[in-house]
């Protein structure tokens, strides 16, 4: 049932507690009141500002889902704000979307699992959702290949779970590891024309994250390189890595390797932990999508 009082109500609120670092607008000015102004945020939606003043006063028509698509993007809403603003115009909530893992790259697949007895590496699509892991990187770092939806995403991890970025980067890297991520991603959505996927994935990762969503709003754009990576194990000790990134001959998919550094004792320490192997079956290879 509509709600046009609580509906105004609810994206006056949303629209002053958003800042324009978050919504990717620069901040050049001081301004007399915290958030967005409604002009703003029409432009963003892609509606006219005469239009989103009305519905901010309970007036006029009620809006189209396309519109109300618009205007939760405009203000970075969850999911679950999203659903609410739906329900308070009128209209069912959108299902909550989740992407598809593609089948792995057989070149990348291949030289993933030639090298898992002495190299924990792994692979993704372009977004970074894990798609194939061999068993070294599933015993350091557990399965990831098969978590559903944003759960197999290393980019949603960064931004998302502390005790993830904490057990690959000491806290003085971590700024410079999470705005790699994000200009990579800004990168790579450009390449692929801003489809489904990847939009989808900017506005739950803006919507889980504030840290996300100011380094989104950078407009910072470059391709994800690597660098040294100390793992601390509890179980062989202290592992240095150098990362390198491997990317298909006919997809988008990259194969991200961490081999030992020459003159530390990571190798001999890779090789013990064989003794922990996690691997299904005796996998060799562990894919969420066309391999087994």
């Amino acid at each position: 049932m509509e709600n046009r009082d609580w509906l105004g109500e609810f994206l006056r609120r949303r629209r002053e507690a958003l800042t324009p670092v978050e919504a990717g607008l620069p901040s050049l000015t001081r301004r007399r009141t915290p958030g967005l102004r409604r002009e703003e945020v029409a432009a963003l939606a892609n509606v006219s500002a005469t239009y989103y003043e009305r519905l901010e006063q309970a007036r006029g028509p009620r809006p189209s889902a396309t519109v109300l698509d618009g205007i939760a993007a405009a203000l970075r809403l969850t999911d679950t704000e999203k659903a609410h603003l739906f329900r308070l115009a009128g209209h069912t909530a959108p299902a909550r979307w989740e992407p598809q893992p593609e089948p792995v790259d057989p070149g990348l697949a291949y030289l993933l699992g030639a090298i898992s007895g002495t190299t924990p590496a792994f692979v993704t699509d372009d977004l970074g959702t894990v798609l194939a892991q061999n068993w070294l990187n599933v015993t350091l770092f557990g399965q990831f290949a098969d978590r559903p939806g944003m759960e197999a995403n290393l980019v949603w991890h960064w931004f998302t779970s502390p005790s993830w970025r904490h057990r690959l980067d000491p806290p003085e890297q971590q700024e410079q590891t999470g705005m790699a991520y994000v200009s990579d991603l800004r990168a790579v959505i450009a390449q692929r024309g801003q489809d489904r996927t990847a939009s989808e994935l900017v506005e739950q990762l803006c919507g889980a994250s504030s840290e996300f969503r100011a380094m989104w709003g950078r407009h910072t754009v470059a391709m994800l390189h690597c660098s040294t990576k100390v793992v601390h194990d509890e179980r062989v000790g202290r592992l240095d890595l150098d990362c390198e990134i491997v990317t298909g001959a006919t997809t988008r998919q990259r194969m991200l390797t961490l081999q030992p550094v020459a003159g530390t004792p990571t190798a001999q320490r890779i090789a013990a932990l064989h003794t922990y192997r996690v691997s299904p079956h005796n996998q060799d290879v562990v894919a969420a999508a066309g391999l087994s």
